[in-house]
């Protein structure tokens, strides 16, 4: 088909093309003769290409067809869940690795007795899990849920029985260093409990028995807080016909001598030193308060570096000398009264007066000698010769 159009404005990029109807009509200036100007008559003849149609289609197919291949042919795999391992308390599972074709993983789901127990860490590198505190003799049911942007996919459901507690098949035991004679009688219980020996410590290794605490499997073990015990447990297990607790078979625990019931030794509560008992003072010793005193640093000499004695024998120095020096003042003005009350030409002992003359105090004890004895005393008026010896 033949078109007639009037060039109109003509510019470096876009010429306006005039339509016979007064229509505009923008078109490539590079499309154009190079000669032309406003006012020029073009004609331009349009018709359809059927050939070009065609390739284009097949191209485009070819492109879908490619991309079909490459995004749309392959989808998610259901996830296959089995039982690994199982004990008393604890069942260990496991799984192929997960295949997502070309769909995004949203999460991976473990279910319990058809309730959720949680969401698998890291499922794209974890093939594994464990679960404990699960109760002795009981049957459980586990099942997988996959949530991808294909789709939701469930796995098919695993029935697991704990063991019951004579049951040891079960027991995974990894080694550790061993003296060759101890390792091949390990060996032997092992075999003879129905318990497996395997290599390296893996995630269905219950126990690790070893008689030092070092190398790698034995920091792996740790790590893993899988229990590390000596073989008397194998022993122990084997002689009780069942498993047993693993607490008294620790590789640092504490072992019961012969003859012990493998409780600690109880250390013996520390005697407190015995005072020495207080002197006591006679009537008349005016040398009490010094026998106190010496008394008292004998016994702080031998007290040696306990505080808490020497502490308590100073308290009672003090109560010594104080009380003695008391008891000896009391005593001493008893006796002065005494004295004053035999003396002649006093009416009674309120009268008497005590002086502190040791002369004084010699003629009193000389005056005390003769009333003694029933006779007068020189200053009564009596000569020497009427004195009754």
């Amino acid at each position: 088909m033949l078109v007639s159009l009037t060039v109109g404005k003509v510019d470096a990029g876009v010429t306006v093309l005039l339509t016979p109807d007064k229509r505009l009509i923008e078109f490539p200036s590079i499309l154009l003769p190079p000669d032309i100007s406003s006012g020029s008559i073009v004609d331009i003849t349009v018709g359809r290409n059927k050939a070009s149609e065609s390739a284009a289609e097949r191209a485009f197919r070819a492109l879908q067809d490619q991309i079909f291949a490459a995004f749309g042919s392959a989808e998610p795999s259901t996830p296959v869940l089995r039982c690994r391992n199982a004990t008393q308390t604890s069942v260990v599972l496991e799984w192929d690795p997960v295949q997502l074709a070309t769909a995004d993983l949203i999460s991976l789901a473990l279910f319990r007795n058809g309730q959720k127990a949680g969401n698998i860490p890291r499922p794209l590198a974890m093939h594994s899990t464990k679960i404990s505190g699960l109760a002795v003799d009981t049957e459980y049911s586990f099942h997988l849920v996959l949530r991808t942007t294909a789709g939701t996919l469930a796995s098919d459901r695993v029935t697991v029985r704990t063991h019951k507690m004579t049951d040891l098949s079960g027991v995974t035991i990894t080694t550790g260093i061993l003296p060759p004679a101890v390792r091949e009688g390990l060996a032997r219980a092992v075999a003879r409990i129905g318990a497996k020996l395997v290599d390296g410590v893996r995630i269905d290794t219950t126990h690790f028995v070893t008689t030092e605490g070092r190398g790698v499997q034995w920091e792996k073990a740790v790590e893993m807080n899988i229990p590390v015990v000596r073989p008397e447990w194998v022993d122990a297990c084997e002689s009780n016909g069942r498993i047993l607790g693993v607490t008294r078979f620790y590789l640092d625990a504490l072992r019961p001598g012969p003859g012990e019931d493998g409780a600690l030794p109880v250390q013996p509560a520390a005697q407190q030193k015995e005072l020495p008992e207080t002197p006591a003072v006679q009537n008349g010793d005016s040398h009490g308060g010094e026998a106190a005193t010496g008394a008292a640093t004998q016994r702080k000499e031998e007290g040696g570096d306990d505080n808490e004695s020497d502490t308590s024998e100073d308290e009672q120095e003090d109560k010594v000398r104080s009380g003695g020096q008391d008891e000896q003042k009391v005593r001493a003005e008893e006796r002065d009264q005494q004295k004053m009350a035999l003396r002649p030409g006093q009416s009674s002992p309120q009268q008497a007066t005590v002086e502190d003359d040791d002369d004084d105090d010699d003629e009193d004890d000389d005056e005390d000698a003769s009333q003694e004895k029933g006779g007068k005393s020189p200053g009564d008026g009596s000569s020497f010769q009427d004195v009754k010896l």
